[in-house]
């Protein structure tokens, strides 16, 4: 009997209760001519915006999705109806949403970019629902993770470095103003993602920007709501994956997966691959680190290019590498208008560089610690390279241009071109400051102050900015004391961190190695990238070529490549039994695929190019960052205004406090 038809006894055997619910999956979805018969069988239509999250009830019957749209929607995939349309009460991008274990799906919890929570019960009215919030986090709030059969707490993570646990028996809300009582973790460092061991639900791992991935045991864990917080450190740490060529870099973590028996754990990173790892394994430990000028090489190079928010050009089935554009002849007519701005943004870097290397001023690296410890006065400009983003070491990339009559920018300050910096901060939070600034003096002016809000979709590096436009009157010991007291936070978390590791080197913290890599996908431009186990032989993501990408979890053969969005595919979630598989991106709608395929229908040409063009392009994307389009305007302004005789400005761009600011010096 061939496949397909093994495949209907099989079903009917299911409905009929002759076998286990789960046998279809066991038996089918370990077979590679089974995956590779998928074909779209339906698409959702039940959002306005780019729909950020999806998971499936227990028993596979709905489906839940949050978007940018701010609504949560349960719907049915198979017959395409809409049971339930709730307007959540998020006022930012919904980033994750999960129905609670064992309440009849009536009961949901979700979480967005601007950091709140909401707990919403279906059948509770909407001002019932709006009250049930906790607004703990600052800063976005990027997964929720429910615990298996428990319908009564749940656990989440954000960009302010904590993991939080939330029991609704003792508290349906929370608005206090810089809470603390429910921290179970403070990572110190953007935490952006979680999952919870399927069979050992005390196992939790937690993936933060340092390119660390961390594995607690939350019986050695508590909250100050529970009276026996822990405080920062090592505590309940029990296993901490790096790969080793992310060692010294920061890498943020988009996806983590524990496979269905615990046994291995499945990390995708933000600029770079999937890794599989075994958290019962040691082996990394052995392995010797880089020395300390072996990690100063190994920093992320500055960066080489600007995007403007918006700016989709890179990503879907049809993007294509600029070195294939520029051999293709590609005319310029073909380039969308936000592609044009940001090739603007990047000529004018690296025409600032260019003439910069022409001098022979090239920017010299040396450790942050040094700059520390010279005290160099604020107004002299510190040179060392600037992080990729989302960078975690406050780094200064000076990039200086030349004067209308062709002398240096630091001959006269008062006579030259601004010199062009970037900052990123080291708390979790990415921080973009380009300064224009070359005069110590200080312009009394009347303040002027302009507000206007960005609400970008969560699919930009940069989540939610309120630009705030402010002449600030203030003298340079204003912010030669603000800078100090900024190095100051920084030495005192890096020595916090430094006695942490040192700990870990004495206890008993597992250091995996990396088991196997998957690669042909490309996850630079979105913060959401998932990847997931399909059976036990599958491993699957999304990309930002559109793609959903299938390999063998045990040799990491690509076996399948599925065009799935016009952009970028974000979130994968296969049906909890069935062999069917949900999949949604920047598109405003949800894809339901399944084995409808005649035959296998794998193009392994066509594969193959997609993975060569993504290799290339992710190269490209590496070290790239994503700025505001107001931002090149209002760049191009101040320069205007300090060649009319306005000096010292300079622009702060703080996803932290999500604010923009043009502060004089």
């Amino acid at each position: 009997m061939s496949c397909s038809g093994n495949l209907v006894w099989d079903v009917n055997k299911r409905l009929i209760g002759y076998s286990e619910p789960n046998t279809i999956r066991t038996n089918y979805l370990g077979r590679r001519e089974f995956v590779q018969r998928l074909k779209l069988e339906a698409t959702l239509n039940v959002h306005d915006g780019c729909v950020n999250t999806i998971s499936w009830n227990d028993t596979g019957e709905y489906i839940l999705s949050g978007s940018d749209d701010t609504f949560l929607v349960i719907t049915n995939p198979y017959n395409k109806k809409v049971k339930k349309s709730i307007r959540s009460g998020h006022r930012a991008n919904i980033f994750s949403a999960k129905f609670m274990p064992h309440t009849n799906d009536q009961e949901i919890i979700s979480c967005s970019g601007d950091g709140i929570i909401y707990y919403t019960h279906t059948e509770k009215s909407p001002e019932y629902n709006r009250q049930c919030q906790f607004t703990c986090h600052y800063g976005t709030a990027y997964e929720i993770m429910t615990v298996p059969n428990d319908p009564y707490t749940f656990l989440s993570c954000g960009e302010d470095g904590t993991v939080r646990w939330f029991d609704l028996r003792m508290k349906t809300s929370c608005t206090k103003e810089d809470c603390k009582d429910d921290i179970l973790i403070n990572c110190r460092r953007a935490a952006t993602s979680i999952s919870i061991s399927p069979l050992v639900p005390y196992y939790l791992a937690v993936g933060c920007s340092d390119s660390s991935v961390r594995i607690y045991d939350r019986r050695m864990l508590g909250t100050r709501a529970t009276g026996n917080y822990m405080g920062r450190g090592t505590t309940g740490m029990c296993v901490r994956f790096v790969p080793t060529h992310l060692s010294n870099k920061s890498c943020r973590v988009t996806s983590l997966c524990y496979s269905e028996d615990g046994q291995e754990v499945l990390v995708s990173y933000s600029s770079d691959y999937i890794y599989l790892f075994d958290p019962k394994d040691d082996q990394a430990r052995e392995l010797k680190g880089p020395s300390e000028e072996r990690r100063e090489e190994l920093r992320q190079p500055p960066v080489k290019r600007l995007r403007l928010r918006g700016d989709w050009s890179d990503t879907g089935p049809r993007a294509r590498p600029e070195s294939e554009r520029e051999r293709d002849g590609e005319q310029s007519p073909n380039v969308s208008l936000m592609q044009r701005m940001s090739d603007m943004l990047s000529r004018w870097f690296e025409e600032a560089s260019e003439a910069q290397s022409s001098r022979g001023t090239r920017p010299q690296a040396r450790p942050r610690g040094a700059t520390e410890a010279a005290g160099s006065p604020p107004e002299e400009p510190v040179s060392v390279p600037a992080r990729s983003s989302p960078p975690t070491t406050s780094t200064t990339s000076t990039i200086s241009t030349t004067s209308p009559t062709g002398t240096s920018s630091t001959s006269r300050p008062s006579a030259a071109e601004p010199v062009l910096s970037l900052h990123y901060s080291s708390e979790g939070t990415t921080t973009s400051t380009i300064k224009l600034d070359f005069t110590d003096e200080c312009v009394q002016m009347k303040d002027v102050a302009l507000k206007s809000c960005y609400h970008t979709n969560s699919m930009g590096l940069c989540v939610h900015v309120c630009l705030r436009i402010s002449f600030i009157r203030c003298h340079r010991s204003c912010v030669s004391r603000r800078s100090a007291a900024a190095r100051i936070q920084e030495l005192f978390r890096r020595r916090k961190e430094r006695r942490e590791m040192e700990e870990s080197e004495t206890q008993n913290i597992r250091r995996p190695s990396v088991k196997m890599v998957y690669k042909g996908h490309r996850n630079s431009r979105t913060m959401i990238k998932e990847s997931c186990f399909w059976g036990n032989n599958f491993v699957m993501s999304g990309s930002d070529c559109g793609h959903i990408f299938i390999w063998d979890r045990h040799t990491a053969e690509h076996l399948m490549l599925l065009e799935a969005d016009n952009h970028v595919v974000n979130c994968l979630q296969p049906h909890p039994y069935d062999p069917i598989l949900a999949s949604s991106g920047i598109d405003y709608d949800i894809k339901i695929w399944s084995p409808l395929e005649k035959s296998p229908s794998f193009n392994r040409v066509l594969a193959d190019e997609v993975i060569t063009r993504n290799e290339l392009m992710l190269e490209e994307t590496r070290n790239t960052i994503t700025v505001p389009a107001s931002f090149m305007l209002r760049m191009l302004a101040s320069l205007n205004h300090i060649r009319s005789g306005i000096s010292g400005l300079g622009w702060m761009l703080n996803s932290n406090d999500s604010t923009l600011r043009w502060n004089r010096m």
